[in-house]
């Protein structure tokens, strides 16, 4: 650095030379004139004109008076470039600057010496700012480096961030901001928080401002935004940023909002607190019934045998009804949450099918009701089989065997379909009675849990788990489908498909 900085400074030491022995020519040229012009003058002034002779006594005087000017003026000019020549050689030594010595003048020797201690100061002062200069070049790609890290980590970020300056004009912003308020988050940078996201969403902006005048560090809210035709609702959290450390007076310089969707969890909140809120309902009726009449026995008011067991009976009747309901609870539950035990295996339905028949047979008989099954050509399919669990499917087909017996008034009919269909690789099972119906009003939600019709409470008591528990079975545990079809006063048909088992599927194709 020094044999450059020397280089740079001796920029046009040839130059110099060049204008000194310039200005010997004309000085001596001038000289020359004066000197002969004096002597003309004094020549022809014949010593009778007085102002002739003063002209030519000035012309000599300055003749002399340059010669010396110039004669002073050579020396420095000599001197300087003495000192010029010295570095010019000296110039490729590394690291340190030359010395310069001039012997014969005290005034270019201390001039010499001031000059080496000026660059010596200047090499010192120079590596300093070399080295200073290195530093901050490694600070700046190290911020650079930081810089992008940053936006990537805030580009890849599921919630949406928006970042603002203290004029509320956007820094920074995600694709998932993007997506939220329906702006280009890349090349929107410089505007207006309020024009981006629009009138509509003014509430989100003016939190910004609140955020940013309090000064509080953090603030969370929940805001509401609409958007796909539904309300969503956003954990949205406010933190303030401030100038670095050292920075007087300490001000805030923007805002960062971070805005997670919490619908869904909202949603489930919703659920479980109405699932909380039916399931003590329904455990609140079997329970009093069962501690009415166990409070009326222990009473004594069952004075004969026949009352007493009336009373066991409907104590018995309710006992198995909320051992039922904690059941379908507990299976729903499990289900829903994945943790329930499958153990799938090829099973037919036809064997599964005649089993809850026979279950249900005395229940049919009591209200006089003829059941019949059979496939489309009037008896029972043999390769039907299905890979499922076995004890899942048979609560499936009692569900539907027992409410259509529920629903059906004596004297009604009840028949069990079964049907394979070898093109779409599947079995399917309807249960079809001459029941009370739905109406198309509560047809769409009659798999909903807890959900019962107006029509199903006055014709028979139940839970609304049931059907629920039927369609969580089908759908979820063995990836099939539910149907259900049903006119008021005429009857429904309840149903399900379940995917063949490789089995059954090799054995139809062979037949």
């Amino acid at each position: 650095m020094n044999s450059q900085l020397i280089t740079m400074n001796l920029y046009g030491v040839g130059d110099l030379e060049f204008k000194r022995n310039l200005y010997v020519l004309i000085s001596c040229i001038v000289v020359c004139i004066l000197f002969a012009e004096g002597l003309a003058e004094w020549h022809y002034s014949g010593f009778g004109e007085g102002w002739r002779l003063v002209t030519s006594v000035c012309g000599v005087l300055g003749a002399v008076g340059v010669i010396l000017l110039g004669w002073y003026w050579l020396k420095l000019a000599w001197g300087i470039t003495s000192i010029t020549r010295e570095l010019k050689q000296e110039r490729a030594g590394a690291g340190a600057c030359p010395s310069i010595k001039l012997n014969g003048n005290a005034v270019l020797n201390e001039l010499s010496e001031a000059i080496n201690d000026r660059l010596g100061n200047s090499g010192s002062y120079i590596a300093e700012l070399e080295k200073q200069i290195k530093d901050l070049q490694i600070q700046i790609q190290l911020s650079k480096r930081q810089k992008v890290n940053t936006e990537a980590i805030i580009y890849s970020i599921r919630d949406a961030v928006v970042v603002i300056d203290e004029f509320d004009k956007l820094l920074m912003a995600n694709e998932a901001a993007g997506k939220l308020f329906s702006f280009d988050y890349k090349n929107s940078q410089h505007k207006p928080i309020g024009e981006l996201v629009g009138p509509e969403r003014g509430g989100f902006v003016d939190f910004l401002r609140q955020s940013r005048r309090s000064g509080v560090r953090h603030t969370r809210r929940e805001i509401n935004f609409s958007g796909d035709g539904k309300l969503k609702t956003f954990d949205c959290i406010v933190s303030c940023v401030y100038n670095p450390k050292g920075w007087e007076p300490k001000q805030i310089c923007g805002v960062v909002a971070v805005l997670h969707d919490i619908t869904r969890e909202k949603e489930k909140g919703e659920m479980k607190n109405d699932f909380v809120s039916r399931v003590s309902h329904e455990l609140k009726t079997p329970l009093a019934s069962i501690a009415a009449y166990s409070e009326m026995l222990l009473d004594g008011e069952a004075r004969d045998g026949q009352t007493r067991k009336e009373f066991y009976s409907v104590i018995q009747s309710q006992t198995k009804r909320l051992n039922r309901l904690i059941e379908d609870i507990l299976n729903t539950s499990r289900i829903e949450s994945g943790l329930i035990k499958v153990e799938k295996k090829p099973v037919s339905l036809t064997i599964l099918i005649e089993e809850q028949l026979q279950m249900i047979k005395g229940y049919a008989d009591e209200k006089n009701i003829s059941l019949s099954w059979g496939d489309a050509g009037g008896k029972p399919i043999v390769f039907d089989q299905v890979y499922a669990d076995r004890d899942m499917i048979s609560q499936v087909i009692v569900n539907l065997l027992s409410n259509a017996v529920k629903y059906t008034q004596p004297g009604g009919s009840i028949k069990v379909e079964t049907e394979v269909d070898e093109i779409a690789n599947l079995a399917r099972v309807s249960v079809t009675d001459t029941g009370v119906g739905v109406d198309e009003e509560n047809i769409e939600h009659i798999f909903d849990k807890f959900y019962r019709a107006g029509a199903d409470k006055s014709q028979a008591k139940g839970t609304g788990l049931g059907l629920n528990l039927v369609k969580q079975i089908v759908e979820k545990v063995h990836n099939g489908r539910v149907f259900v079809t049903s006119q008021v006063g005429v009857g429904s048909t309840f149903g399900f498909e379940l995917p063949l088992s490789p089995e059954a599927y090799l054995v139809n194709s062979e037949s």
